[in-house]
């Protein structure tokens, strides 16, 4: 449009909506596409443009009130200024024949030609039913067809301007013509209405329409010249789709970055800035074909660097796999169901047939299951395993699986399957290298340069920036980027006046920018995420910096924050981002470690009376840092919380460290030592108890005597401190970077499998955080949303019963003092019972909204999309028992456990109880240990759980216990899972995992209720007991943990030291 408006519908009807609507606008405008459209369209108005945060907004508003000029706030948050109220109700009223209008405190004249707007640069803004019902509130968030449209205007301007500048004239001249054509047909229409009499003695009248007729001719060969010349440009124009289409594509996959983290975003000029750059530096070419090829392929590198230089490593191969998939996506060279089950790992209600061996693993079989019910290529897929078992056998067992999938030797099922479709059974083969896989995917479709992202570059970023543009650090835990800016603003002779935000430092920040913009100098403002009510200040003074003429050239601001949803929109889109990260890796953390003052300060060194033990002791503290912080990559299995050790607790350490061996030189104290470092240095963050256990063994291999025997090793024969004698600084350091880049689980203190958990974890955060960027448009089969979600609601309200009628279960099981067992069952069918009414509740509205009879509230959307991604909606989970299980696990999990209580109450008190299947598991042990207190006469409190796993019931299922293995006092209970190590059938005893199997079935343990001083000795290892595997949990208000439930002793030679670092524990489920 003439007015910059984009081409495509969906903005002409908001076109349309704005100028025939009654109520004001109010336009979400993320990518300022309203913004420019109003300020053109009303220029020559004399448009008033201001915001709410300017003073003097209410005086210029009267002004263009009286004089009937159009007026504009832009940048407007989720809340609206009271004071304009009466001009969104438009309360006018009349005073004689003039009206006028209450604005505060005076009353205006009011200007029948005054028009107002709103916009707000918010890209998903909640407001409130009294804002909305008050204005027009309209999407103008840039359509593909919208933005491709513009991207082909500007490509063609710069290839073709004379083809661009011809289409511009035309597009005006057009619109001259059809005006001068109404204006034509209005004053014939005119005339005919006032002719009196016979038509043909009015002499005045035949003139008029005579020359009406001559330039209606005249405008109508124009038009017809117009409509000629302009399709030949079209067609010229038409060469250059394939860019604009691509361009249009990319951009969305950048927006839709800001999904995964409110610090990734990224304005519509920013990235047209970057797309004019990209042509004007691209190489030329006079070939049409190649020179398209070259644009395209020159531009999405141009964008992944730039882009990148602002996402968190771990988000990097996430961006190149995007960019890359987007592109076959939107050219239908992938199909989208294929794409969606990568992520999803697919919805099905049903259960798997059985497998074809034992050593496929459950979640393995449960995906390859849902794969095979897609349709086409995979069509019973799951069917073509059996048969080929020992090639996929071969596959799962390779260090490089896919390879052997894909290879000669490979299951014949696979030779059809594109490169994209490999990655999906590699999802359910062996998720562990599916990141592995998708590294080498980018790098076969679109290059090795697009895994390799440029390394961090401060002088680059800063080149990017000007004095009106704010640099935004995006901080992780561990990182502080003050010593690079500092050492940069040394080597430009510059001063950097730092400040730390928080509670009451507004006012010195407002002082430290006003001087640096007088001075030139620099202004550092670090943790912007802990001065949340002064961002709208800072986005105030950022936003009105360009107006202010004062404004040195040499100013820079500089600002950090962790992700936070809270840091001003307007500054992240026109800021320039980076992130910074610590070093990863453990050889890196040491080296980084030695690096850090006090220890890299030679006199502190080379200056302790005890050397020998002092440097001993520091690379031992020092390579425990590095172990504490690597165990967070390994997930629950290394911490149940991920603790954020910091360079401050090692420093601490270190100056005790060297204070103890001055003061204690005769005997190094160790026992001071452990406390003070791993109870109260480190410890001090540590809130979980089973954490607390953890870091005092770990530690417990650094701060011992056999650390300061010659010869002493950490791991293995690679892993030790070098003796000390004589070694510099330099040497210490120079050692480190011998040491192996990449360390074995071993040294962690894990079993090689752990490797597997940590990958496995990788590969589900980066589908989950893809899924985040996927809109819901599409599906398997080319059903849309509603008719998935509509038949796997049916199904499940066709598999979960009708809640319990409690009283009448409780008829049959009273209130008895001797049996605790049946207010137990009471209570659990309660807690299902609310849980039942939930999960059919919502289902039924989800399946009213669906037909329009509902109005979709944001929960109940909230779990339509839930379950059309096969998650468990957060509405259930938050009257549900922990659980991790994908939708169709955990709705064949329910009934399950409804089966089991049903089973109770049709049958009796059951001779074994599934533990896993008790929604509060702590009532049924407590219901355990009352019966035998009762029965026994002892306080409740005295009294506990000793345990044992009776070799009578090997090999036993639950099925098999009868009456008579009943025991008199306790419970027999099963389901549980071990972690981190296996139950040996043989030596009946936890032993090692075997390869690649991480969770291993705990044979039916008897709970033995006894005193606690009369329990057994026996070696043992002290387990602990969660319900799921995320191990984190909170305290609730029984006062028991929502996730940890007991200690288990259970039979073990090897000492609690090494299950204690491997991470074993019991779980009462898995997550599929």
């Amino acid at each position: 449009t003439i007015a910059g408006l984009p081409n495509d519908s969906f903005s002409i009807e908001n076109g349309i909506i704005v100028d025939k609507a009654r109520r004001w606008p109010l336009c979400i405008d993320p990518q300022n596409q309203a913004n420019k459209w109003i300020k053109k369209m009303e220029h020559s108005n004399k448009i008033v443009v201001s915001k709410f945060s300017e003073g003097d907004y209410l005086i210029r508003l009267e002004g263009a009130i009286r004089f009937g000029t159009p007026f504009l706030i832009e940048n407007i948050q989720e809340e609206t200024d009271p004071a304009i109220e009466p001009i969104l109700l438009q309360q006018t009223f009349k005073k004689g024949n003039t009206l006028m209008l209450k604005l505060g405190e005076n009353i205006v004249e009011y200007s029948p030609q005054f028009k107002f707007y709103l916009t707000t640069k918010l890209r998903n803004p909640h407001y409130l039913p009294e804002v909305a019902v008050k204005v027009t509130l309209l999407n103008f968030m840039i359509t593909q067809v919208g933005l491709q449209d513009q991207l082909l205007n500007i490509v063609v301007a710069k290839e073709k301007p004379d083809l661009a500048e011809e289409k511009a004239r035309l597009v005006v001249e057009g619109a001259e013509n059809k005006k001068a054509l109404e204006d034509t047909e209005n004053k014939i229409l005119k005339v005919l209405s006032e002719s009196k009499g016979n038509i043909l003695e009015d002499e005045t009248a035949i003139q008029v329409l005579a020359a009406s007729k001559v330039l209606a001719n005249e405008i109508a060969e124009k038009q017809a010249v117009a409509e000629v010349t302009e399709k030949e440009i079209d067609a010229a124009r038409e060469g250059y789709i394939p860019v604009a289409f691509k361009a249009a594509v990319l951009f969305f996959c950048v927006a839709d970055m800001a999904n995964i983290d409110p610090m990734y975003q990224y304005s519509l000029p920013f990235y047209v800035n970057l797309f004019v750059m990209n042509i004007e530096k691209s190489e030329p070419s006079e070939n049409m074909a190649k020179r398209i090829d070259i644009l395209n392929e020159s531009f999405r590198f141009t964008l992944y660097t730039n882009i990148c230089r602002s996402l968190f490593e771990k988000h990097k191969l996430l961006f190149s796999f995007l960019i890359t998939l987007r592109g076959y996506l939107a050219e239908g060279l992938l199909e989208m169901s294929d794409y969606r089950f990568l992520l999803t790992g697919g919805v099905s209600m049903e259960e798997p047939p059985p497998k074809p061996a034992p050593w496929v693993p459950e979640r393995t079989w449960a995906e390859m299951f849902r794969l095979g019910l897609m349709p086409g290529v995979w069509e019973k897929f799951y069917d073509k395993v059996g048969p080929e078992i020992d090639r996929w056998k071969a596959a799962y067992d390779s260090l490089e699986p896919l390879n052997v999938l894909r290879g000669p030797d490979g299951p014949e099922t696979m030779k059809p399957l594109t490169p994209f479709q490999g990655l999906l059974v590699l999802r359910c083969l062996r998720p562990d290298r599916v990141v592995a896989a998708v590294y080498q995917y980018v790098a076969d479709q679109v290059g090795e340069e697009f895994v390799n992202p440029p390394a961090f570059d401060l002088a680059g970023s800063y080149s990017d920036s000007t004095n009106f543009t704010p640099l935004i650090f995006v901080l992780s835990p561990g990182a502080d980027p003050i010593a690079a800016v500092d050492k940069f603003a040394g080597e430009k002779g510059k001063e950097v006046a730092s400040l730390s935000l928080g509670q009451g430092q507004g006012p010195r920040a407002e002082k430290l920018i006003a001087e640096g913009t007088e001075k030139g100098s620099w202004v550092m403002l670090q943790n912007c995420h802990l001065s949340v009510s002064w961002m709208p200040v800072l986005d105030r003074i950022v936003e009105l910096q360009p107006e202010q003429p004062k404004t040195h050239r040499d100013y820079r601001l500089w600002l950090s924050s962790y992700p936070a949803a809270t840091f001003p929109v307007a500054i992240l889109q026109n800021g320039v981002k980076m992130t910074t990260e610590p070093p990863k890796g453990l050889r890196l953390n040491i080296a980084g470690s030695y690096k850090m003052d006090p220890i890299s300060n030679p006199e502190f060194f080379d200056n302790c009376t005890k050397d020998y033990n002092f440097k001993k002791l520091l690379f031992g503290l020092t390579f425990f840092h590095a172990v504490i912080q690597e165990r967070r990559l390994y997930g629950p299995l290394g911490w149940n919380i991920p603790y954020e050790f910091t360079e401050s607790d090692l420093r601490i350490s270190v100056m005790q460290l060297k204070m103890f061996l001055e003061e204690y030189p005769e005997e190094t104290p160790f026992k001071a030592l452990n406390y003070l470092t791993g109870e109260c240095n480190y410890g001090g963050r540590v809130t979980d108890d089973k954490d607390r256990r953890l870091i005092m063994t770990l530690l417990a291999d650094y701060y011992c005597p056999e650390a300061l025997q010659k010869g002493h090793t950490f791991f293995g024969e690679e892993f030790y401190c070098p003796e000390p004698d004589g070694l510099t600084h330099d040497q210490f350091v120079e050692f480190v970077r011998k040491l192996p880049p990449i360390p074995p689980p071993g040294v962690f203190g894990f079993h090689d499998n752990a490797t597997l958990t940590k990958d496995q974890k990788e590969t589900y955060e980066l589908m989950g955080a893809l899924l985040l960027t996927v809109g819901s448009s599409s599906s398997g089969g080319g059903s849309g949303p509603e008719e998935v979600v509509g038949e796997v609601a049916k199904e499940i309200l066709g598999r979960v019963p009708e809640p319990w009628h409690v009283p009448t279960v409780q008829e049959k099981y009273p209130v008895d003092y001797n049996q605790s067992m049946n207010t137990v069952l009471a209570q659990e069918l309660q807690r299902f019972n609310k849980l039942i009414a939930v999960i059919r509740g919502s289902l039924r509205d989800i399946g009213k909204a669906v037909q329009g009879l509902l109005l979709m509230s944001t929960e109940l959307e909230g779990c339509f999309f839930h379950i059309f991604d096969g998650a468990t909606p957060e509405m259930w989970l938050n009257k549900s028992y922990p659980s991790r299980k994908p939708l169709g696990s955990y709705v064949n999990d329910l009934c399950d456990r409804l089966r089991f209580f049903q089973t109770w109450i049709d049958e009796g008190i059951p001779y074994s109880f599934w533990l896993s299947g008790i929604y509060f598991t702590q009532a049924f042990t407590t219901g355990v240990l009352q019966n035998f207190a009762r029965k026994t006469k002892h306080p409740i409190d005295t009294i506990g759980f000793d345990f044992d796993t009776p070799t009578e019931y090997k090999g036993k299922t639950a099925e098999d216990i009868k009456e008579e293995d009943q025991p008199a006092d306790g419970a027999l209970v099963y389901g549980m899972y071990l972690e981190g190590c296996k139950w040996d059938q043989d030596s009946w005893q936890l032993e090692e995992s075997d390869p690649k199997v991480l969770f291993c079935a705990l044979p039916i343990v008897f709970l033995i209720p006894e005193l606690k001083n009369n329990f057994k000795k026996f070696p043992h290892y002290n387990t602990p007991f969660y319900k799921v595997s995320t191990r984190k949990g909170t305290l609730s208000t029984t006062g028991h943990s929502t996730n940890f439930v007991m200690w288990m002793r259970l039979n073990s030679t090897l000492p609690q030291t090494h299950w204690t670092k491997r991470g074993a524990a019991l779980l009462s489920q898995l997550d599929v």
